[in-house]
């Protein structure tokens, strides 16, 4: 499944994928790439020591735009929770090669291509697979590495963030790299830029990455104690007869009232009238307030209480109640 010679590879038709977890294998990467055309050959470059693939790998297509159509639907997904770049291997250098080719000196043995791509790729597309120089016959680094960008804003981006910084514990100089058919002049030029912003290609070939370059939204410095209003979504609407006019006030409430006004009263119950009872029915007893009967008598049987033949009849003393005839009980 590995692939051939470079010579013999369609660079047009093959794609970068960088960012691979370490489970990622040759054969995982044919069937995810398949889903978007035909497939000719996989290779993933290994390290000499462990035989582990460096986390990237290069898939070549049947066609140029099975290629195109798979950057577009691959490029960001996550395998094994790690999100995935993909990229053209060539990238159509004659359409897309503006000239934003930057140089990377004082690298250390240690650096190889995925970690300048890892790095670098987040400032903006990349058009190729970073060229670290190595010696032809031992295949060492020989400290430096060329990186070609698709914009010069994402080359610019890269130069100020990543010249000076460590990389690898060695500080590393990034400046644009000086061109080949002209001697002392660097890449960047006046000339290279406006080139660049008036060919169309350099954009529209490949629209779903434009946003990559995009350059980086800066927030507004505010002052200590200064207050931001907040943002004015849309206009106000003009104002209108109905929305002009005054609106009158609502009428007034009136105060609650803190006078306390009495119920009217009761009529006196000696005025009032009373009915007699029905007929058939006898009255009910009259009631008779405490201490009216002496000590030692007893008190009077209800009214319709009648003694029985066993209890011998029963007297009692005549008693008077305020100034009353005396009233007898015998039964």
């Amino acid at each position: 499944m590995a692939a051939g010679p470079i010579a013999e590879r369609n660079q047009d038709a093959t794609i970068y994928v960088g960012g691979l977890d370490d489970k990622v294998s040759e054969t995982l990467l044919w069937e995810l790439f398949v889903q978007g055309g035909p497939v000719v050959n996989v290779h993933m470059p290994k390290d000499r020591v462990t035989q582990m693939h460096q986390g990237y790998g290069f898939v070549e297509f049947l066609s140029e735009d099975d290629a195109d159509y798979a950057i577009k639907i691959m490029n960001m997904i996550k395998l094994y929770g790690k999100p995935i770049r993909v990229n053209k291997a060539s990238a159509h250098q004659k359409n897309l090669d503006v000239g934003a080719n930057i140089f990377i000196g004082n690298l250390d043995s240690e650096v190889d291509e995925k970690l300048l791509y890892d790095t670098f790729s987040a400032f903006g597309v990349i058009l190729q697979t970073p060229k670290i120089m190595r010696d032809p016959e031992t295949g060492n680094s020989k400290g430096f590495a060329f990186i070609n960008f698709a914009s010069f804003e994402a080359s610019d981006a890269a130069m100020d963030a990543m010249n000076g910084q460590y990389l690898c514990n060695r500080p590393i100089s990034v400046s644009y790299a000086f061109k080949r058919d002209s001697k002392g002049e660097r890449h960047g030029s006046a000339a290279e830029r406006l080139l660049a912003a008036q060919n169309p290609s350099s954009h529209a070939d490949r629209p779903h990455q434009l946003f990559a370059d995009a350059p980086v939204p800066t927030m507004i410095p505010v002052l200590p104690g200064q207050i931001i209003p907040p943002p004015l979504l849309a206009p106000p609407p003009p104002p209108t007869a109905s929305t002009s006019s005054v609106i009158p006030p609502p009428p007034p409430v009136p105060p609650p009232q803190t006078s306390f006004v009495p119920p009217p009263p009761l009529p006196p119950i000696g005025g009032a009238q009373t009915l007699p009872p029905p007929v058939g029915i006898p009255p009910p007893p009259r009631m008779l307030p405490p201490g009216a009967w002496s000590s030692g008598t007893p008190a009077p049987p209800p009214p319709n209480w009648r003694p029985s033949a066993n209890f011998p009849p029963v007297s009692y003393p005549p008693t008077q109640f305020n100034g009353e005839q005396p009233v007898s009980f015998q039964y």
